[in-house]
């Protein structure tokens, strides 16, 4: 089995192998991602409690702060052998899927009017709309942290 293979990559996600990144050679770590891994090791086949048990662990876990430590791949694949709940050492381990991202709606023009929304459920729709009119992206993304919210995507 090429240990590239997401089917391998997952069955060591779920057997939680914490050497998995260390036995990767240069080449393969070029070509390991870890943004991957969690994609597909955030969706899992089964009953809806593990399903949810995956997606929110993951959140947990790994969403967080991924970014946040992006220049530390090992320590990104040592947090993901956390996720599982040790499922493949007893040798049942779920079969993972692919969620996709939900990709961005190109009519959207103004996607912190659903923020200013959300901030003001008061509001009518046309004072919403003259709050984005006269409030930026980065006014909304400013206002939020005051909040102590984090900013809009």
């Amino acid at each position: 089995m090429d240990k590239l293979s997401i089917a391998n990559e997952m069955l060591q996600f779920d057997k939680k192998n914490r050497g998995f990144y260390d036995s990767l050679t240069d080449e393969e770590r070029k070509k390991y991602s870890n943004y991957l891994m969690i994609r597909w090791g955030s969706g899992v086949q089964g009953g809806r409690d593990l399903q949810e048990y995956y997606l929110i662990a993951c959140n947990e876990r790994l969403n967080k702060h991924f970014f946040s430590i992006g220049k530390h791949p090992k320590l990104q694949w040592l947090c993901a052998t956390t996720v599982s709940p040790g499922l493949d050492i007893l040798g049942s381990a779920p079969r993972h899927q692919w969620i996709s991202p939900k990709k961005k709606d190109p009519n959207d023009k103004n996607t912190h009017k659903k923020t200013l929304a959300e901030l003001f459920p008061n509001m009518k729709n046309d004072e919403i709309e003259l709050l984005a009119k006269i409030n930026t992206k980065k006014d909304v993304d400013e206002y939020l942290k005051k909040l102590g919210n984090e900013a809009t995507k």
